[in-house]
């Protein structure tokens, strides 16, 4: 992402790439060896492999694709084996084996997971993986602890009340009011933390629901030692905290506990943790620990508050990928990527970094707006998914597709959030007020809004900023999403144009990034362009839906209506004619004549339509001196763009026009001339689509 402040923008240098840095303004460049992702597999991507982990595996050992029935069969195996399997691993005559789950590998090894049993009693620590091959041989045990399970005395010298005495009083401590368990104790082995040198105790495990004192739902386990009655262990089934955020209000995030004391670690999302740099600018610095589970108070002035913004976009980031897409992780591997949050002094920025595997948040202008929203956190850790996938070079064509790949997810997640304070939107930045004026970094419905984006593609838009070349595949993902014209989402109203004056009906937001995220993780690589992001999402589209569907056909129009490729009916439009011209024409600076670019149109039949398509691309340092006309064969002239003040460069549109007077076939003009001094530019090209 970046901002329209000039005082932002520096050239991508390899000294900069080195730093393998995506930044949500264009202040640094992601880097790095994009030529190994580019080999990552369909068959590896659907199954959530990384590239990394796929170079140099043997085919036969990346995860078989397993068909709900076809889990449920090797369930159905492992227990009508469950038996024989305990004896092959020589567990005792008073143990038995519980399938919990199976996986399976291309090649047939099957990886089974089970509890276990003592005298029928659960053993809590107790569960093991086994290996087996397709022939059935054994490959490997890997075990939760390593204790022998053999003469456990099974009689407890201490009352079940006693163990659910103890448990409440711990969970009134949290603020539960409850006056009985929601589990009543059961007897149990217990494994785990506490136990004498590790070996097994007999114990109880009691529940205690109810709520916490800020209103999260409560689910204390506690574990009594069935023969001293002391407490071995307890742990919270939620283990969240309340973050009292500036964007997003009162949310629940991941936390743990130890003692008294608790940390911005959520182990239920692959460790991910939050530290706080505290103005630096190297290192990881401290990670946020406190003796309540409450982070911040709304304010930016609590340096807390901009932590539980990063944390929680972070995990809504997390939850998205792995419940949307089927990705466990930024890389796929379960592992969690870490946040650091007060980089630098009013630092305006936000980047992910692969060298260190984490996002990092400025605070902004006068340290008072971190930029720390949802869809800024999600925008940084797609660069890390895009840099773990494709490997998009972060220049050129490759660069805004790499870029807007992060304003797709982000606004996914936004809409996955649901999030009250913070609705979704296909507005980029829109909470973090950058700009200081409330404007959104950037537009999806229609970019050029920021001043400087493009709406479509165009032969020169590689050598754009990758923050502006985005633009195109940000407005592609809106028309696939919502279609083109008026609508309103969530209180906002958006306008889609296209390139061709022709209408697109979106396929909605859901099926659109399902396509853009097998595209980006099994068709797009290192050096993808435009041309290829549209072979690669039809590709996707077609494996998906077929290549049929109204799926596949959106695409290609949607394509098609950034000025990429043909619409599904081929042409301009089903049935439709484009003509164009490309030579360049330049446009002599004030005051100097008008000048015009021609197409002759031919084998029409009838008057021109009430919808006539005008393409306009022209390049120019100052658009608002320009005044643009389109000249029917009649010599009736059509304004399309008026000379008033906007400094933004460049007009890159299509107009719809009633040309329905004029006999369609003949010569058609664009008109232009520069009305204002000091800037000048050139008709780039000009089009007339007739539907």
């Amino acid at each position: 992402m970046r901002s329209s402040s000039t005082s932002h923008r520096r050239r991508a240098t390899a000294a900069a790439a080195a730093g393998a840095v995506a930044a949500l303004l264009a202040v640094a460049v992601q880097s790095g060896p994009a030529s190994a992702d580019a080999n990552q597999s369909t068959a590896s991507a659907a199954a959530g492999i990384t590239a990394n982990a796929a170079r140099g595996a043997h085919p036969g050992a990346l995860p078989a694709k397993l068909s709900p029935a076809k889990r449920a069969e090797l369930l159905r195996e492992a227990n009508a084996d469950k038996a024989a399997t305990a004896k092959t691993l020589g567990l005792g005559s008073s143990e038995k084996l519980v399938v919990r789950d199976v996986l399976q590998d291309k090649d047939g090894t099957t990886h089974t997971r089970y509890e276990r049993t003592y005298a029928g009693l659960p053993v809590l620590g107790g569960d093991l993986i086994v290996d087996t091959a397709k022939s059935g041989a054994e490959k490997s045990v890997t075990k939760a602890s390593k204790a022998r399970l053999k003469g456990v005395d099974t009689t407890a010298d201490v009352k079940a009340s006693t163990a659910e005495a103890q448990a409440l009083t711990l969970a009134k401590a949290d603020g539960s009011k409850k006056t009985e368990a929601d589990k009543a104790p059961r007897k149990v082995v217990w494994l785990g933390q506490g136990a004498k040198k590790g070996q097994p105790t007999l114990a109880y495990e009691t529940v205690v629901g109810g709520l916490q004192e800020d209103g999260t739902p409560n689910a204390l386990h506690v574990i009594t030692d069935a023969t001293t009655g002391k407490k071995l262990h307890e742990w919270q089934a939620i283990e969240t905290g309340t973050g009292n955020t500036q964007y997003s209000g009162t949310v629940t995030l991941g936390t743990s506990q130890s003692g008294s004391t608790y940390t911005l670690n959520d182990t239920g999302r692959g460790g991910h943790k939050t530290y706080n740099l505290n103005r630096g600018t190297s290192g990881t610095g401290t990670l946020y620990s406190g003796s309540d589970d409450v982070w911040g108070n709304g304010a930016a002035t609590n340096t807390e508050t901009a932590a539980a913004d990063a944390h929680y976009g972070a995990a809504l980031t997390w939850d998205y990928y792995k419940n949307v897409q089927g990705r466990t992780g930024i890389r796929g591997d379960g592992v969690g990527a870490y946040s650091r949050v007060h980089y630098g002094n009013a630092y305006v920025n936000a980047f992910w970094d692969d060298s260190c595997f984490c996002m990092t948040y400025g605070d902004g202008t006068s340290n008072t707006h971190p930029l720390t929203s949802i869809d800024v956190a999600a925008h940084e850790m797609t660069h890390g998914v895009t840099s773990n996938t494709a490997g998009l070079n972060y220049s050129g064509e490759s660069g805004g597709l790499n870029e807007a790949t992060s304003d797709i997810f982000a606004a996914a997640v936004e809409f996955y959030a649901g999030n009250s304070s913070d609705l979704g939107d296909y507005l980029v930045g829109e909470k973090i007020n950058i700009n200081g004026d409330g404007t959104p970094l950037r537009y999806m419905d229609k970019p050029s809004k920021d001043g400087a984006s493009k709406d479509s593609w165009y032969s020169g838009i590689g050598s754009v900023d990758v923050h502006y070349s985005s633009g195109p595949a940000n407005h592609f993902f809106y028309l696939l999403s919502e279609g083109s014209g008026t609508k309103t989402v969530n209180g906002v109203t958006y306008n889609s144009p296209t390139s061709d004056g022709l209408p697109v009906t979106g396929i909605g937001r859901d099926k659109a990034a399902l396509i853009w995220f097998k595209a980006l993780t099994t068709k797009f690589t290192s050096t993808t362009n435009y041309a290829g992001a549209r072979t690669g999402a039809l590709a996707a589209a077609g494996e998906l839906y077929g290549t049929t569907s109204a799926e596949y056909k959106a695409v290609q129009d949607a394509f098609a209506a950034i000025n990429v490729g043909a619409r599904s009916g081929g042409g301009g439009n089903p049935g439709g004619k484009t003509f164009t011209n490309d030579t360049d024409v330049t446009v002599p600076d004030y005051p100097g004549a008008a000048v015009t670019s021609s197409v002759t149109v031919s084998g029409v039949t009838g008057n021109a339509p009430t919808n006539l398509s005008v393409g306009v691309d022209i390049v120019h340092t100052w658009s608002g001196d320009l005044q643009v006309d389109l000249i029917g064969p009649s010599g009736k002239a059509y304004r399309l763009h008026s000379s008033v003040y906007d400094p933004t460069p460049n007009i890159q549109a299509t107009y719809t026009v009633n040309a329905s007077t004029e006999t369609a076939n003949g010569v058609w003009k664009l008109k232009v001339q520069d009305l204002g001094a000091q800037d000048t530019g050139y008709i780039n090209s000009f089009k007339l689509t007739f539907p």
